[in-house]
């Protein structure tokens, strides 16, 4: 049997819509109780606005709610690596023309590398060297 093709977001999320994903993906099913409980101390958000990202993330097909008692809860419909891989490719398209090198370069200058990272990386390049 074929596999569901992966959903994906209309178009990039919001900081406190990602902010709200990163939790639901890494507690997976949530109520508006829990992402509240997640959230740093000092990130005050109400009850009320963390609800209405959740439904505006249902609306965009992010994720999905099913009622339980008086309220909901909440799931992710898109995975966290496919919304990962559909950023990347959005950022190379726009920011970088279309040119990967362009990205892993600016990564490369921009950002400290530890040794183990720069070698993981070289594991990945000759990886996919190896596939073409």
């Amino acid at each position: 049997m074929a596999s569901k093709p992966e959903p994906e977001a209309p178009r990039p999320l919001t900081p406190v819509e990602l902010e709200l994903m990163h939790i639901v993906w890494r507690l997976g099913e949530v109520s508006v109780a829990d992402v509240l409980a997640a959230l740093p101390p000092e990130r005050a958000l109400a009850y009320t606005s963390v609800s209405t990202v959740l439904r505006i993330l249902e609306q965009k097909g992010v994720v999905r709610s099913r009622k339980q008692g008086r309220g909901h809860l909440y799931s992710a419909v898109l995975p966290r690596e496919a919304y990962e891989a559909q950023s990347v490719r959005h950022l190379v398209d726009t920011l970088f023309e279309g040119t990967p090198s362009a990205l892993v370069a600016r990564l490369v200058e921009a950002v400290p590398l530890a040794p183990e990272e720069v070698e993981q990386i070289r594991k990945l390049l000759k990886g996919k060297g190896d596939k073409s």
